[in-house]
């Protein structure tokens, strides 16, 4: 069986609302032989991310940037897991354990998710993640058209592991 991590931070209803999509598509009941794990992003560890195949994040964008959750699962994940840094501090080339494994991102913001975004990708690059579905960024109120891209997210993400 293959492990698919959903890693979130929650806080507002339209994030829950996007989580619990996200959830519901990734255990779909056409989908078979993937565990799904989910973890809030403060509670998330080194041994998720590795024990993982895949991995579904969602933050909502706080300030142009991921929210302070999120960045601390990285911040305390990052090289345990196989992220490389170059000589000046920077994302370096990574060889880690976790490159290539697939991953699927979700932001919600009020005006803007591009820093949050980028941020994030940034970051999982670092790591050698591949994004394996568009992200989904939704601005504004979370409605039934962007609740079925979230389902279709996480089904997506799932059924690549199958």
């Amino acid at each position: 069986m293959t492990t698919l991590l959903l890693v979130h931070h929650s806080p507002t209803r339209s994030m829950r609302a996007l989580t619990d999509a996200v959830l519901a598509g990734a255990r779909d009941d056409e989908i078979v032989g993937v565990d799904v794990v989910v973890r809030p992003a403060l509670e998330a560890t080194a041994e998720d991310v590795l024990a993982a195949d895949g991995y579904l994040l969602g933050t909502p964008a706080n300030f142009g940037y991921m929210s302070g959750a999120l960045k601390h699962f990285f911040d305390s994940t990052f090289l345990q897991v196989g992220g490389a840094l170059d000589d000046s501090g920077g994302a370096g080339s990574s060889e880690g354990r976790t490159k290539g494994r697939p991953f699927g991102l979700y932001v919600h913001g009020r005006y803007d998710a591009t820093g949050a975004v980028r941020s994030v990708t940034s970051i999982v690059g670092a790591l050698g993640w591949r994004q394996a579905f568009d992200v989904l960024e939704v601005l504004g109120e979370v409605d039934a058209a962007t609740e079925e891209s979230a389902y279709e997210l996480g089904g997506t993400i799932a059924a690549l592991l199958t």
